[in-house]
């Protein structure tokens, strides 16, 4: 694989970071998230077995345009970016570090979500009692880490049980991305160097998609 193509496999990768962040703040400030963004960011966490890296995000970046966006606004430093969702991507790269080096806590959640993967079947990937389970299964590992993740929103939005298992859906698949950024050679001092690399990265993907 050249340099090239790595870096746009890594900059997929972080999209789907910064996809479930962003889509965690929607949803604990306005109780709703864009549908596509949603199903591509649950449907990675089931995919287990992708055929390469744009596989596990539907095979192409439709469903990850979100993420894409999410991405390129903090690498171009632009003044609208949410610092919120900023926080959250890197707080989810932080506990996919902590996950990463548990190899008990993986092989755990590996064993639950093929339980989770065939429910999906019976379903659907987004079905309130699949998006249940992976929000159990998020609680009963990730949750256990003395580090949480603070989500910031409207009380009342986040006490309603539905919503507060998307939110932890979300989380568990921006953890999947992270993983995935990391086994890609991505690496979290690199953000700080290799903007321009991230963004050159994230045109690329782009204009392949327009081909």
């Amino acid at each position: 694989m050249s340099s090239s193509q790595k870096e746009q496999e890594q900059a997929i990768a972080l999209a789907g970071v910064f996809q479930a962040a962003a889509l965690v703040h929607q949803m604990a400030t306005k109780g709703m998230v864009s549908q596509d963004s949603f199903e591509t960011s649950i449907g990675s966490i089931l995919n287990t077995n992708p055929s390469s890296t744009l596989d596990v995000y539907g095979g192409n970046t439709y469903g990850l345009n979100l993420g894409m966006r999410t991405l390129r606004s903090f690498m171009n430093k632009e003044p609208d970016a949410d610092t919120y969702i900023l926080r959250y991507a890197m707080s989810i790269l932080y506990l996919e570090k902590r996950l990463r080096k548990d190899p008990d806590m993986l092989n755990a959640i590996g064993q639950r979500l093929d339980q989770i993967q065939m429910q999906s079947h019976h379903f659907s990937t987004t079905h309130e009692n699949v998006i249940a389970s992976i929000a159990s299964l998020y609680q009963d590992t990730i949750s256990t880490y003395s580090f949480r993740i603070q989500v910031q929103g409207e009380p009342n939005i986040l006490r309603q049980s539905g919503n507060a298992d998307k939110v932890r859906a979300l989380l568990f698949s921006g953890i999947r991305s992270g993983i995935l950024w990391h086994q890609l050679g991505g690496r979290r001092w690199k953000l700080l160097f290799s903007r321009k690399k991230v963004i050159h990265a994230l045109d690329a993907v782009s204009r392949n998609e327009q081909h």
